[in-house]
């Protein structure tokens, strides 16, 4: 074990992020998850669960810093944890777009920030980070999560110039639809405008079909073991839907491709 990567994944309570905790230790990876409360936390088999808030600096210090006390060094670092919201962009209070970024891009700089002076110490590292199939193509009613992903493949693609000179990568996952809690159970924006009622409706209605039909976490959880341990790239998309709409966007017209988008959500 002495030998085996040290790999801290962000977010483990559900979903996404626990599936790949628990893959990391399958594949013989010295894991670390981490998770808001430790006390109410469920266990993952080969996983020590480090108790930090992502949205707090002074958490998050003293997370990595209990895992350097432990483990010496850090080798992998996956931000998983994130939220969602569903609703309009003219619906979206400022403070409802403040609380989804300082989750989806400040608490992941926040968590890179922390972690970095030990991977450049060590003078190697790998930093992937789970964005979605929305960082690269829009999705009605979901513009602030959208804008949040948008924001975390800049500010990957970015650092992975900044830091590959000290032997550290960054690489991105880019998951569609998946089969977790956080999206079965989007929070919706407070304020309501009725002129979008009828639309958002038949939205909220497709996402729910949409997830209902879609994999489980597992399949992304390796493809993120793939994008820390396997040859180094910038965008690592599941197999099934998200490869598909990255070959779509990438190879199609716009306009096929946003006629497809709004027939996926249920205005076509």
């Amino acid at each position: 074990m002495s030998n085996s990567k040290v790999v801290v994944v962000t977010g483990v309570s559900s979903g996404i992020g626990r599936a790949a905790a628990l893959q990391f230790s399958e594949q013989g990876c010295r894991v670390f998850g981490t998770v808001r409360n430790t006390a109410t936390a469920q266990a993952i088999p080969g996983v020590v669960l480090i108790q930090m808030d992502i949205r707090d600096e002074a958490s998050i210090e003293r997370g990595i810093q209990t895992i350097m006390a432990q483990a010496k060094r850090i080798d992998v670092l996956v931000n998983s944890a994130g939220v969602t919201l569903l609703g309009a962009t003219e619906e979206t209070s400022i403070a409802e777009a403040q609380t989804l970024f300082d989750t989806n891009l400040f608490g992941l700089l926040r968590t890179i920030k922390a972690v970095l002076p030990h991977m450049r110490a060590q003078q190697s590292g790998r930093i992937v980070n789970i964005s979605s199939v929305l960082g690269f193509l829009p999705a009605p009613y979901m513009s602030l999560y959208s804008a949040s992903k948008h924001a975390v493949e800049g500010l990957s693609e970015t650092l992975d110039h900044e830091v590959r000179q000290f032997g550290i990568r960054v690489a991105l996952v880019e998951p569609s639809f998946t089969k977790t809690n956080l999206d079965l159970n989007a929070p919706q924006t407070v304020a309501r405008i009725s002129d979008y009622a009828k639309e958002l409706g038949m939205v909220s209605k497709a996402i729910q079909n949409n997830i209902q039909k879609a994999p489980p976490p597992e399949g992304v959880a390796a493809t993120i073991v793939s994008a820390a341990l396997g040859a180094r790239k910038m965008r690592h998309t599941p197999k099934g839907e998200a490869s598909l709409l990255a070959k779509l966007r990438r190879f199609m017209p716009a306009t096929p491709v946003e006629k497809g988008l709004r027939k996926s959500f249920g205005i076509a």
